[in-house]
């Protein structure tokens, strides 16, 4: 086969297509920490009005979901449950799983192994102390899990991580394996492996399209967005759909960024809509957290497709039957 990329791959049949599960998930993060805003000076009065606008939002995110009992995953960064521990308390005691966001928002594509080691295990503990429950979930900030970082999953595993949700199985100039599994897999490091559960996408003539939640979420029209996930649920290859949001997502009176005009867009379009959106989603669907899934998933690891990230072009593509 072709040399164009570092991957590893085998394709059973999808085992959690009779599930039908539809993971609910949040970002929890404060709005100056977005990939769009690094490198831009913040002043600390902002940051912090920041910080309390995000304790708020969530709060009224805790409040919907309870309203519906809601059971929903939240991955939180490491310095909130250091700055507010009450807040992951408050989530942990609702029934959601708290899960990590790394401990200060970092791409891992900024890390080494030593610090990203040192990230994941900072924010563990921290999470594990506020909220009086094991984190066994993790997803990278960006999706910074990429071909270049695949090296990430062998410490994840080490760590004691039962998943990860960072490989996205698109093309973005931010993040993305595009030929990665769509569905639950399990991701092949290298000397480890662990469960992946990539975000939600529907693939339309051979292109996977993302409709796992935040700029697209806000970006397509309510119909279509509900549209693609029933269509995602739909396809035996998906075999689970991963919805993702961040709070900062549901606060339309927030201060803006001052961003440039591509990021400025992805961040705040439709954003005014964002709230009311959320609840005709939630109203009369099912939703499981994350680790739920995992653990069902866990014992059946054998049945799941296989794929090695690699580090970059340069090995073969081949199939393991």
């Amino acid at each position: 086969m072709s040399q164009e990329t570092s991957t590893t791959i085998a394709s059973p049949a999808p085992v959690v297509s009779e599930v039908m599960a539809t993971v609910l998930s949040f970002d929890v993060e404060e709005h100056h920490r977005i990939e769009a805003a690094a490198g831009l000076e913040v002043a600390p009065s902002l940051r912090e009005d920041y910080r309390r606008r995000m304790a708020r939002t969530t709060r009224w995110i805790l409040d919907r979901l309870a309203a519906r009992e809601i059971h929903a995953t939240f991955f939180i960064v490491g310095q909130i449950a250091e700055d507010d521990p009450g807040l992951v308390r408050a989530i942990a005691d609702a029934g959601h799983e708290v899960a990590s966001h790394g401990w200060d928002h970092r791409r891992i594509l900024a890390m080494t192994r030593e610090t990203f080691r040192e990230d994941l295990r900072t924010s563990k503990d921290a999470l594990e102390q506020a909220g009086g429950v094991k984190v066994v979930g993790y997803r990278a900030p960006t999706f910074s899990l990429v071909r270049k970082t695949a090296w990430a999953l062998d410490i994840l595993a080490d760590l004691g991580f039962l998943y990860d949700s960072s490989i996205y199985p698109v093309r973005h100039d931010r993040y993305g394996i595009p030929e990665a599994p769509r569905g639950p897999f399990v991701a092949v490091g290298e000397s480890a492996e662990i469960l992946e559960i990539p975000p939600a996408t529907v693939r339309l003539g051979g292109v996977n399209f993302p409709v796992g939640g935040g700029g697209y979420f806000r970006l397509l029209p309510g119909p279509m967005f509900r549209s693609a996930l029933t269509l995602a649920r739909r396809d035996p290859k998906a075999g689970a759909t991963m919805l993702y949001f961040h709070p900062w997502e549901f606060d339309p009176d927030q201060p803006r960024l001052p961003l440039q005009r591509v990021s400025r867009f992805r961040t705040y379009v439709g954003i005014r809509q964002s709230r009311s959106r959320l609840e005709r989603l939630m109203t009369g669907r099912r939703f499981m957290r994350a680790v739920d899934l995992a653990t069902r998933l866990h014992d059946r690891r054998d049945e799941l497709p296989r794929f090695r990230p690699g580090h970059g072009p340069g090995t073969r593509l081949h199939c393991v039957d």
